[in-house]
Formats: C-alpha cells, sequence, structure tokens
C-alpha cells in the first residue's frame, strides 16, 4: 500500500475495496466476487451486489474500536472473471422461462434443454470459483466470496472443505436452503446446503435465523443425526421474549460449532428493513448488533473463521441502502476472520 495512504481521509477515484489501496500481492484476504443469479426464483437483481458492494465501501470509515486496524493485514477485490457475467447472461432467460411455469416437474418436461443447460451453466461457475478459491488458498490467502445469489459460493465452500477438512458452516439466513432441486435446478439458491452436505460431506452445519421453510427440508433437519442444528428465527425471539439474553443464545449457537468455521451469510438473515430489496426478504430475522455480537462470540470461544460468502445483497437505482448494510456486513466479517486468527 502507497505510504500517502491516510485512513482518515476521502477514498479516491482508483482506490479499492474500502477505499484501500493494496496490490492483491500484499493482501492477506482476497474478496472474489461471483456476479451470478441464474436461479432466482423471486426478485432479482443479486448479481450487481459485487459491484454494488464495492462503491458502497468506499463510505465505510476504516478503524473499528472492537477490531482495531485490521484492514492492515492488506484487502483486496479480485477482477470478475468476465466468463461469469457471459454465463450469467446467457441462464438467466433461460432459467425465468422455466421458473415463470413453477419450475421442471420431470424429465420429460418441455423445458428440459433449458434447465440442463442451465445445470451445466451452473456447474462451469462452480468450478471457475472452485479453482480461483483454491489459487488463492494454496497462496495462504484468506477467501471471501461476494455474490450474487446463494448457489454462488458452491465452488469456494468446495475449495475450503478440501484445505480444512473439519470445518463446520454457519449459516446466518431465513431459508435452510436444503432444496433438493429446487425447480429443477441442481444447483439452485434454494439447494446450496443440500449440495454442501450431500456432495461435499460438511459433517456440521448450524442455521440461524431461519424463518421460511418447506416440510421436506424440515425433515433433513430432523433426520441429520446432528449433523445439521437450525435455530429458528420464532425460538430465538420466544427465549429472548422469556428473558434469555442474547450472549445466552448465542452461547447455544456457538456450542454447536466445531473449531474451523467457514460462514455462509445471505443478507436476508437480517431484518427486511437492512435488506428491503434482497430476493426474498421475510419478516423477522437479526438486527446488525445481534449479528455482530454473534460472530464476535464465535471469535470469543476461541473458534477460527476460515472463510466466508456474503451473498443476495441487492441494489436498486434509487437507494444505495442495501449496498451499504452489505458493504458493512462484508467488513465485520473480515475483521472478524482476522481477529480469530490473531491478526487483529
Amino acid at each position: 500500500m502507497s505510504n500517502t495512504f491516510d485512513p482518515n481521509s476521502a477514498s479516491t477515484n482508483h482506490s479499492g475495496i474500502f477505499g484501500l489501496e493494496f496490490a492483491e500481492s500484499e493482501a492477506k484476504l482476497v474478496l472474489l466476487p461471483v456476479p451470478w443469479e441464474a436461479t432466482t426464483s423471486y426478485g432479482s437483481g443479486a448479481s450487481l451486489g459485487p459491484s454494488a458492494i464495492l462503491a458502497a465501501s468506499k463510505q465505510v470509515d476504516l478503524y473499528d474500536t472492537e477490531l482495531g486496524h485490521f484492514y492492515q493485514n492488506g484487502i483486496v477485490m479480485a477482477n470478475c472473471n468476465p466468463l461469469i457475467n457471459k454465463w450469467n447472461g446467457e441462464a438467466v432467460p433461460l432459467a425465468s422461462r422455466i421458473i415463470e411455469n413453477g419450475g421442471i416437474k420431470n424429465i420429460d418436461s418441455v423445458f428440459s434443454k433449458e434447465v440442463n443447460r442451465v445445470n451445466e451453466l451452473s456447474e462451469q461457475v462452480n468450478e471457475l470459483v472452485y479453482q480461483e478459491t483454491k489459487r488463492y488458498l494454496k497462496k495462504n490467502k484468506w477467501v471471501g466470496t461476494i455474490g450474487g445469489d446463494h448457489s454462488s459460493p458452491f465452488g469456494a465452500i468446495k475449495a475450503h472443505v478440501e484445505r480444512y477438512p473439519d470445518l463446520g458452516i454457519l449459516q446466518i439466513d431465513a431459508h435452510l436452503d436444503l432444496r433438493n432441486a429446487y425447480e429443477g435446478f441442481t444447483y439452485s439458491h434454494a439447494s446450496i446446503m443440500y449440495n454442501v452436505i450431500t456432495r461435499l460431506g460438511v459433517q456440521k452445519l448450524v442455521q440461524v435465523g431461519i424463518r421460511d421453510i418447506c416440510e421436506q427440508e424440515y425433515k433433513m433437519v430432523k433426520q441429520s443425526s446432528g449433523k445439521i442444528t437450525a435455530f429458528f428465527d420464532k425460538d430465538l425471539v420466544n427465549k429472548k421474549f422469556q428473558g434469555n439474553t442474547w450472549q445466552q443464545i448465542c452461547t447455544e449457537i456457538v456450542n454447536q460449532l466445531p473449531e474451523m468455521i467457514y460462514i455462509s451469510f445471505d443478507i436476508d438473515g437480517l431484518e427486511p428493513s437492512l435488506c428491503p430489496h434482497t430476493g426474498t426478504p421475510v419478516p423477522g430475522g437479526l438486527n446488525y448488533s445481534e449479528f455482530r455480537f454473534l460472530i464476535g462470540e464465535v471469535v470469543r470461544s476461541g473458534r477460527k473463521i476460515i472463510g466466508f460468502d456474503l451473498c443476495e445483497v441487492t441494489p436498486v437505482s434509487d437507494t444505495e441502502w442495501d449496498a451499504n448494510v452489505g458493504s458493512r456486513v462484508l467488513f465485520s466479517l473480515i475483521g472478524w476472520l482476522f481477529k480469530s486468527n490473531n491478526q487483529a
């Protein structure tokens, strides 16, 4: 980073994420943008999330009274691979026709050709993200993925599982995302955790803020023999109404986690007032302070955060609010990752 960089001044036009000026070779953490939203089944626009977060991040002040100067470790956002935009541009109209007709119901569907192509393109995105993440991990860099819809980080999670086979996933989300090939799409945004469990062999998944589910997903949780632990939003709220503190609740959540943690953060895990334009908003959810305290408790317990993703941040033209919140969630995730690895 330049010797003239002033963390107290406004960001310059040529600066990177959070107004920082690190070269990729200097950075200890790389953010991988994945502007992919082929299977978005309700509101669209998540593919614009990475660029919107980059723009909004330059308004984030760098000093954190709890985490200090962690940004000095070096943070960069990698350039987006143009193939992802190309594949997204092909997949979205194909998938839209299927989604508008209620999804594919059987292999003889009139849309079988389209769904097969969307699945092929999804696999290509997954492989590209996997290889890019693996490349950075081999350089001993931390990697955070920025989606895109919640299917975007599958390849990144795969690379992290290979490097840290005992990791567990902490998922903050309004949804379980345990549907098998939702609407016919093998790698649907609603199927990310089903695929993580069944294809990657992750041994522990802890889900927080869940409040919109189908019965099939609920049964998968209950029949997982403890592999999946879901903290439903209504139960968290009821405990608070009954006098439990958020710290007590967080301790219960953290106790379910192994030592190595990958955080998968769908922005709709927060209250809709913080992400009003996300693809599938649901009333309820965590507030921003609850999110920060929960991740802080993970770190204070001695557990290590080894990677993360942030998905479903959906900007609109007349307000930066969604991207503003998303950039601050991102900054916190990075800070706690460094803190958990004694680098903050």
